[in-house]
């Protein structure tokens, strides 16, 4: 029985409190569309998208209106386009990309993710070719975002594409560099990337998905915030309790929309991501979390304590209001994107050893980090190889979104406006591991992997 009570603190939660639901994400198999003739495949690729998320802004937007829940973004996750582009290899897989532009523009979506390849134990047909796209396809597309799997606990790290993937990076950043270089800020390199991701700029719709599916990702960094602060003086067993008792009623919510969602579409529903997402904007930020546990900023000796303690009480929460849990879920520490990161990072109290140390304990990993224009592919690589480490020898999933700003030093500013935010370009240890990086090959396995 909903009571006056629960009705009212949803009200607040929202008006107040920043609580919303991310993104309704709508997943697309393109594995039918496959075609030796480029054309042909893309024409097949546009049909597909545009007949089955027709519909899918307006119904988000109906349910928001109906039911007072705002949702911030409608998206679209399809096959990583490698596996299709490998029917076309004498083909520029620029086209594909140009093709899910097109379709993002027709449905309305906010993005548009796939633009992507699995190569985390090496390069199969379209791989090579699609990577190597990357920097024109982010420059020449709005809607479109990409990701790279570079490594799993299964598999081992692959070093040639960590290697290339460095490369890429600082290309992208090249090739939009008069756009405040956003196109390393749509591409993402992952460790133990998941199939069912509806955040973006990593989703794409994994081989082992159903042909549709829709996936939500809740939010409330705020929600969390305001009852920690309301509950006062309380020892850490019962922050970990108030945390995970609100993410309940967080998640309750995106499951709420997510099955309005799947019956509206009729498609099916497939999980909530639980992931914290915070915004620039102030009271929405889960650096605000870790402080009002007692921290005086981010990044401040037991931040990572605080976010371990986080991420795992978000988790246990979640898991209790839905059998569907997958995606990323935890906490996000996207630098740009989280007000109080921002403020972390523009201090120095925040720096790139302490978010490093951070990854180890929460979703995701190293996130929209503006690095300065001069540094290395090398450097990146490295920066991607010590991320995946972490995810590979812990099971999780990590990744590094780093965007170098061309042209710029660290203490100077990139703004990237909306949801992706602005943040000062941090300083980054800068000597050299090029020679590791192009030894190539691949970091085995650790024995964790074997668990037959």
């Amino acid at each position: 029985m909903i009571n006056s009570h629960d009705i009212l603190e949803t009200i607040t939660m929202i008006d107040d409190e920043h609580l919303d639901v991310r993104t309704i994400t709508m997943g697309i198999s393109l594995l039918d569309c496959a075609d030796s003739d480029i054309n042909k495949a893309c024409d097949k690729i546009y049909d597909k998208i545009c007949r089955y998320a027709a519909n899918l802004v307006k119904t988000g937007e109906a349910i928001s209106t109906e039911y007072g829940i705002p949702i911030i973004h409608k998206r679209i996750a399809v096959t990583p386009i490698a596996m299709i582009a490998a029917a076309s290899p004498t083909k520029n897989p620029v086209k594909f990309a140009q093709t899910l532009e097109r379709a993002a523009q027709t449905v309305g979506v906010n993005f548009i993710g796939g633009y992507s390849a699995l190569v985390h134990k090496g390069f199969a047909p379209g791989d090579y070719a699609l990577i190597q796209s990357i920097p024109e396809a982010l420059s020449v597309t709005e809607h479109v975002c990409s990701s790279v799997n570079i490594g799993s606990t299964k598999a081992g790290i692959n070093m040639d594409a960590v290697a290339m993937m460095g490369k890429i990076v600082r290309k992208t950043a090249e090739q939009t560099a008069d756009q405040e270089c956003i196109g390393a800020a749509k591409l993402v390199v992952f460790c133990n990337a998941p199939e069912d991701n509806p955040f973006m700029a990593g989703a794409f719709h994994g081989p082992g998905e159903p042909d549709c599916v829709i996936n939500v990702g809740v939010s409330g960094p705020g929600v969390v915030r305001a009852a920690l602060a309301k509950a006062g003086n309380c020892n850490i067993t019962e922050v970990a309790d108030i945390v995970k008792k609100t993410a309940f009623k967080v998640t309750r919510m995106g499951q709420l929309v997510a099955q309005e969602a799947s019956r509206r579409l009729c498609v099916p529903f497939g999980i909530i991501d639980l992931s914290l997402a915070p915004t620039p904007a102030i009271g929405d930020s889960v650096a605000h979390i870790l402080e009002e546990m007692g921290l005086e900023q981010c990044g401040a000796y037991g931040t990572t304590a605080a976010l371990a303690l986080l991420n795992d009480a978000v988790k246990k929460g979640g898991v209790m209001a839905s059998s569907h849990v997958g995606g990323l879920s935890g906490a996000f520490i996207p630098v740009t994107e989280d007000a109080g990161m921002i403020a972390a990072a523009r201090s120095g109290t925040l720096t790139m050893e302490k978010l490093e140390a951070m990854t180890a304990v929460c979703s995701v990993g190293l996130d929209m980090i503006v690095i300065p224009g001069d540094t290395s592919a090398e450097v990146i690589s490295g920066i991607i190889a010590d991320e995946a480490a972490i995810g590979m020898v812990n099971s999780k999933t990590t990744a590094v979104r780093v965007i170098p700003a061309i042209g710029k030093k660290a203490g100077e500013e990139l703004n990237f406006g909306g949801l992706l935010g602005e943040g000062p370009v941090m300083p980054i240890n800068q000597k050299s591991p090029a020679k590791f990086i192009h030894r190539g090959g691949r970091i085995p396995a650790p024995l964790q992997s074997l668990k037959n």
